[in-house]
């Protein structure tokens, strides 16, 4: 049997080039080609195992033995199952995980989104702030955020996601709760450094958490939905604070203290039942608190053996390993995902200062304190619908860069309607529609992140990598806190003009990083295609390179 070249951890079929497993599926039993419905529409679930070649799983089962896998015990390559079975899994994991995902990304966003409601009350004049330091404030919080991706990555490696992110949002909200005590633009500063050090990681964090249970295609929709809950915490945080603002002037407080106490509050329950509510792995959700735990053995062995067959440089690392120097420098040089780095770098630039200014816009509108919070809300609930189309529209086609592009594509006119429409501030509804637009637009953050994810093929670079794509994104924020600026208020044409230029960058960029991944699998093709079946088979056995640097590895786009 031929050994076909990889893309994204799962072998590719259907040409000569492409390896010969023509007659696979003819040897297998019906109920496991049946099992495939739930998994893909144009691939058959067996002819997706790499392991029915007895010389690929037993390299795959001493890789896995020599790692000290938590799941080696389950690994096995002929076990069978239905697409019921499946499904009724997939349903579990997600009310499980990905809810519980949701609900900590939930505390993240409440604590580090509620300045923007803050700011519509009396804080910045309580504060004697002006818009500067506002910006300075962000500024402050994104740069430790950024500069606490790594160091957190690294730790969570080390003591395990289900350990260090509870430990996480009990530290930060903490923090957050405290911000009801400011006094003025030091203690501002300083607790937004201590946020963004203490949520910084996070987000890869749980990225790498739920890549434990959920294939690579599972994985970009399960993000959609993770990053949903940022629009659906936008919605509820604008209805929380509209109830707590008129709280203002109870024990003397204002409105913004209560919101920032209170708010606190909430974040630190969640991350008291995080220490509950996230298992290590699959093959751990047995504990004293748990004794039945969440799957039967049966369907332990499934939640591994997919994630296995679909990825299987998954089990070459123990999930309470940590990641050595040399590996992270492998990670970090891997310039094959630089592009998508580069995406994440730029891609959230252009809508960006809206997003943090809009409730001033709409103040510096007319509009209300109470009216402006609630005006905020519409945008969020557009927003969660287009994210999740995108998503689903990019899981349809199989196609990241040129989906995730339109993102861009959705901002560009709103941007200029900002610096050319000459009723911006003046006509306050039309302000409020051209900036909902804009702020409606479809997410690709959980394609990119997936994307990332996929194109890394190792869990020590998956770490790492997502970890330096996120590091990117908030560089990113830290350039937009930058566009609008104090001299160029009300109108920031001077801004506007900006962030024009950048959303024809990102169109321009998603573009090129389709080129370059196709360019590079041509590449390896030529090469792997030109290997006889024994120097495919030696190569695969032999190579010490590990990710997307090797040669039967295949690049998503």
């Amino acid at each position: 049997m031929s050994i076909p070249p990889v893309q994204s951890g799962v072998p590719v079929l259907g040409s000569e080039k492409e390896g010969n497993f023509r007659d696979v599926d003819a040897k297998l039993p019906l109920e496991t080609s049946r099992s495939d419905q739930s998994e893909s529409d144009d691939e058959s679930y067996n002819a997706k195992n790499p392991f029915l070649d007895p010389e690929v799983a037993a390299h795959w089962k001493a890789v896995y033995e020599a790692s000290s896998y938590e799941s080696r015990h389950e690994f096995d390559p002929d076990l069978t199952w239905t697409a019921e079975e499946e499904k009724r899994i997939v349903k579990k994991l997600d009310w499980r995980v990905c809810l519980w995902a949701c609900v900590m990304f939930f505390g993240l966003q409440v604590d580090r989104g509620n300045l923007v409601q803050a700011v519509s009350d009396t804080m910045l004049t309580d504060l004697k702030l002006s818009t500067d330091d506002y910006n300075y404030g962000n500024t402050v919080f994104l740069i430790a955020f950024l500069l606490a991706e790594l160091p957190s990555q690294l730790i969570s490696k080390k003591i395990g996601p289900d350990r260090w992110i509870p430990m996480q949002i009990c530290l930060w909200s903490l923090v957050a709760t405290f911000q009801c005590f400011l006094k003025g633009r030091a203690d501002f500063l300083a607790t937004r450094a201590l946020l963004g050090a203490l949520e910084g990681g996070f987000i890869p964090d749980i990225v790498l958490w739920l890549s434990y249970f959920y294939t690579s295609k599972e994985l970009p929709i399960r993000l959609s939905y993770f990053w949903t809950t940022l629009s659906v915490t936008s919605v509820v945080a604008s209805l929380l604070a509209y109830a707590i603002f008129h709280l203002s002037g109870v024990a003397g407080w204002a409105g913004w203290r209560w919101l920032f106490l209170i708010e606190g509050l909430v974040t630190l329950l969640v991350g008291v039942a995080s220490f509950f509510e996230m298992p290590a792995s699959a093959v751990q959700t047995k504990t004293w608190f748990r004794p039945n735990g969440w799957f039967t053995d049966r369907e332990t062995a499934i939640v591994v053996n997919r994630v296995l067959r679909d990825d299987p440089s998954k089990g070459d690392m123990h999930n309470r390993q940590a990641i050595t120097p040399r590996r992270l420098w492998e990670s970090m040089k891997d310039y094959d995902l630089w592009p998508i780095y580069l995406l994440g770098l730029v891609a959230y630039i252009p809508q960006a200062p809206q997003t943090k200014y809009i409730t001033l816009v709409l103040k510096s509108s007319g509009f209300d304190t109470f009216t402006t919070n609630l005006l905020t809300i519409p945008a969020s609930v557009f927003h969660i619908i287009t994210l999740i189309l995108l998503t689903r529209l990019s899981e349809w086609v199989q196609e990241r860069s040129l989906v995730s592009m339109l993102q861009s594509v959705w901002t560009l006119p709103c941007v200029i309607a900002l610096r050319v429409w000459p009723g911006i501030i003046t006509d306050r509804w039309g302000t409020y529609a051209v900036v909902t637009t804009l702020l409606s637009y479809p997410y690709c953050h959980a394609i990119l992140v997936a994307w990332t994810s996929k194109n890394s093929n190792n869990v020590g670079t998956r770490s790492v990598s997502a970890a330096l794509y996120n590091m990117n994104v908030q560089l990113g924020n830290v350039i937009a806190n930058f566009v609008y600026m104090a001299d160029d208020a009300p109108l920031y044409k001077r801004g506007n003009s900006i962030l024009i230029g950048i959303n024809v960058l990102c169109i321009v960029l998603f573009i090129l990083t389709k080129l370059y991944y196709m360019w590079r699998n041509q590449q390896r093709d030529k090469v792997w295609n030109a290997m006889t079946e024994d120097e495919r088979k030696d190569y695969l056995h032999n190579t010490k390179l590990q990710g997307s640097r090797r040669l039967d590895f295949r690049f998503a786009h």
